[in-house]
């Protein structure tokens, strides 16, 4: 029998991930079950497990400019406990990255062997994640990168638009940055084929297909809610500074997976509807 764990477990990748692993033999930790900057802790809870599944980070994009030491403890040091522990047992294991270690200058997809050009203390930390699994782990390791997740077990940029929308008559969001909204109940169920397959380590993009700009994912999220989406309204990323830069241009290649012999994530349209209907975008 198959024994996996997940790190992270609680927030909305985590959950869904357990619904996707339902009926299996799972150990789900959150953050106070497991310290993954804490090796022996981490040799511990993988002990007796096959598969890991790393869905914990420090997802603090902003504080993580002036605390980079805290998201590297976890987003790196972390990591590579991970890496070490499944390495020293022959576990599988997979960790979540992200579209941040690339730096949005680029104009189409990118592959999933583009070299690595992070240009937020976040970015750099999850980049530094990614590299040091693949030491420790190489033959063993997957690095599945997201973008824009949503989903029904936490805070997102979806259920934050429909929130506005009750205490505020427009909203105003940036259209020059262009990415993949992707539903983490697609994204769990992916890297759950991913792990029962026979495909070999290394990077993957964990995001759903097509592409469009964080205007145009809300005015959808407005339809899909039965709001009027002409209360969203364009603004640049001038208007809106924030203190960690963010990539303008972050849409994901999907080669990796035919050449495993598996399908890409659906259209992110498509993902929206289904979630939207299983309470994905509802406050």
């Amino acid at each position: 029998m198959t024994r996996y764990l997940i790190a992270g477990a609680h927030g909305q990748l985590g959950r869904d991930l357990q619904l996707a692993l339902a009926g299996r033999h799972v150990t789900a930790l959150g953050r106070a079950d497991l310290d993954v900057t804490d090796l022996e802790s981490v040799r511990a809870a993988v002990a007796g497990h096959d598969v890991m599944i790393n869905a914990s980070a420090y997802t603090k994009v902003d504080a993580a400019e002036t605390d980079e030491d805290t998201a590297y403890a976890v987003n790196a040091v972390g990591v590579q406990n991970l890496a070490i522990a499944a390495s020293e047992t022959g576990a599988k294991l997979v960790t979540v990255s992200t579209d941040y270690v690339f730096d949005g200058s680029a104009t189409t997809p990118y592959a999933e062997n583009t070299p690595r050009g992070p240009i937020s203390a976040y970015g750099r930390t999850k980049g530094e994640g990614e590299r040091l699994a693949l030491e420790a782990h190489p033959d063993g390791t997957y690095v599945v990168r997201t973008a824009w997740l949503y989903g029904a077990g936490g805070a997102n940029f979806a259920k934050t638009m429909v929130k506005l929308a009750a205490t505020h008559d427009t909203v105003s969001v940036v259209d020059d940055q262009r990415g993949q909204p992707t539903w983490t109940g697609d994204l769990a169920a992916q890297i759950v084929a991913l792990v029962d397959s026979d495909a070999p380590a290394g990077i993957y993009h964990g995001t759903n297909s097509g592409e469009t700009t964080w205007f145009d994912f809300a005015k959808a999220i407005y339809i899909e809610a039965g709001l009027d989406p002409a209360r969203v309204l364009p603004t640049t990323s001038a208007d809106f500074v924030r203190p960690a830069p963010r990539p303008s241009y972050s849409v994901l290649g999907h080669d990796a997976w035919a050449a495993a012999g598996l399908a890409p994530m659906r259209d992110w349209r498509e993902a929206l509807s289904e979630a939207a209907a299983n309470g994905a975008i509802t406050p």
